[in-house]
């Protein structure tokens, strides 16, 4: 039994060395996924605008602007880890409008435009939120200098 215990416990430290990858993953997967989405709006921002009027959006040509930066914001700031709990907190707001004013009514599955994926990003946003960007991110840096 004690050598069970032992090789668990060597197995789990050497887990504990790669503990930030997932973190790492999460964020890269992120800002892969709004990437495209920056992108269009940025290509036709105006067009974005006349689309949130269509459905409702107070100010939308306003939003059209803030989703564009936010999410072109996101990417880059994802992508190195800085500022991963700032950008995590609008990037959320956009997903739960997303959510509630195109996808909810399509039902779950993403493949009836459902709110599956949004939902999916919405979770791992709030992830690191709370876990912040791991080792592997300027954040760290930043703070680990600071720290000296």
């Amino acid at each position: 039994m004690k050598a069970i215990i032992k090789t668990y416990d060597r197995f789990s430290d050497s887990i504990s060395m790669v503990a930030d990858l997932p973190l790492l993953f999460l964020r890269l997967v992120l800002a892969y996924g709004f990437y495209n989405p920056a992108m269009m709006k940025l290509k036709d921002v105006n067009a974005i605008g006349g689309w949130f009027e269509s459905m409702g959006y107070p100010l939308p040509y306003l939003n059209a602007y803030l989703a564009t930066i936010t999410e072109g914001l996101g990417v880059i700031l994802l992508v190195l880890g800085l500022g991963t709990r700032i950008i995590s907190v609008p990037l959320m707001i956009a997903m739960l409008v997303a959510i509630f004013t195109v996808h909810y009514a399509n039902g779950f599955n993403a493949g009836d435009n459902g709110y599956e994926i949004p939902l999916y990003y919405l979770l791992m946003l709030f992830t690191l939120f709370i876990m912040g960007p791991g080792r592997l991110s300027v954040d760290y840096l930043i703070r680990s200098y600071r720290k000296k």
